[in-house]
């Protein structure tokens, strides 16, 4: 019998259910390698040597604990926060705690039997530090520039806000340039950077967004799962004859990539023939503006999964090639 362990994760703290023989088991554990070298000696106590890990993508608070089960020959589930959201509504899970989290994940692992997870490769892992860091440091200079524009009169201050525009500058095309380098140094993610920037509406910095921040495309077994991750799935509500609303975005997913999408999907509405094909048969069927964008986005992210998977760029006149729907 396969051993299961849900993982509820927090930033300082991981509840964790066992299910060992049919029983469960609750234990409150700190986010750290010291509660980690406790969670191995108390699944020893149990007898447990193997365990089917699951937890949900919830970002960098559960990288750490997932490289140290799998580094431990444990089998590991990263799973969509979607997936498990949508099981508990299934079973009308109700109660919000952590305690009750951490049993909704272990039931989901044992239930739906996820797929395995394999951690980042380290340059991927870099290029993810690096592209965090760029995006933080963009917040501070336009943070910076708009206080230059906000009608300060204070001659110190004012100085003081144009050094430091300056010298967040230098640490923008900094980071950019180290960005560069990773892509230099790895011929892999310099393949894959030129398929992606092969599709009009793409640059440097989305591309490598989507390949920092979803890591392993080939994890997703097609285009709409992908889009599903990013909260890009649609959503619709029927009930009866009386009611109904407009279909809309599900959002449900990582709001990163959603937010990266959006500037490419409006260069791809001038740029991008396939995307423009879809603007126009959307238009004529008057779906409103934002639904184009949307749509528009998706398209891409469907693009970007085509391209990586069949390791070709970008065609206008071949988009048969990019239909992974089945």
């Amino acid at each position: 019998m396969q051993h299961i362990l849900g993982i509820d994760v927090s930033k300082d703290k991981l509840d964790v259910i066992l299910v060992n023989d049919g029983k469960k088991y609750h234990k409150t554990i700190d986010n750290n390698q010291k509660g980690f070298k406790y969670l191995e000696r108390w699944l020893k106590s149990r007898q447990v040597t193997k365990v089917h890990a699951c937890m949900e993508a919830t970002g960098q608070y559960g990288e750490e604990i997932a490289e140290y089960l799998y580094e431990r020959d444990h089998l590991v589930s990263v799973v969509n926060p979607a997936r498990i959201k949508r099981y508990g509504q299934s079973k009308l899970h109700r109660n919000k705690t952590d305690k009750a989290d951490a049993n909704l994940i272990a039931e989901f692992c044992s239930k739906e039997k996820p797929g395995p997870w394999k951690p980042l490769s380290p340059e991927i892992k870099h290029l993810r530090a690096l592209v965090r860091r760029l995006q933080d440091i963009k917040a501070q200079y336009q943070q910076e520039k708009n206080r230059l524009k906000s009608g300060e009169s204070d001659a110190w201050v004012l100085d003081d806000l144009a050094l430091h525009v300056d010298y967040l500058q230098q640490r923008i095309k900094a980071t950019e340039n180290e960005m560069k380098e990773v892509f230099k140094q790895s011929e892999v993610l310099k393949n894959k950077l030129d398929l992606l920037t092969s599709i009009p509406g793409f640059g440097l910095l989305t591309a490598a967004i989507l390949l920092a921040e979803i890591g392993d495309f080939s994890a997703f077994e097609n285009a709409p799962q992908l889009a599903a991750y990013a909260g890009l799935n649609p959503t619709s509500h029927f009930s009866g004859s009386s009611v109904f609303k407009k279909t809309r975005v599900s959002k449900e997913g990582r709001s990163s990539l959603r937010s990266c999408l959006y500037f490419p999907a409006l260069v791809a509405l001038r740029h991008n023939s396939v995307v423009m094909d879809l603007a126009e048969r959307m238009h004529r069927t008057n779906h409103h503006e934002m639904e184009i964008i949307v749509a528009a986005m998706k398209k891409l992210l469907h693009l970007a999964y085509g391209v990586l998977k069949t390791r070709k760029p970008f065609d206008p006149n071949y988009g048969a090639q990019f239909n992974f729907s089945s």
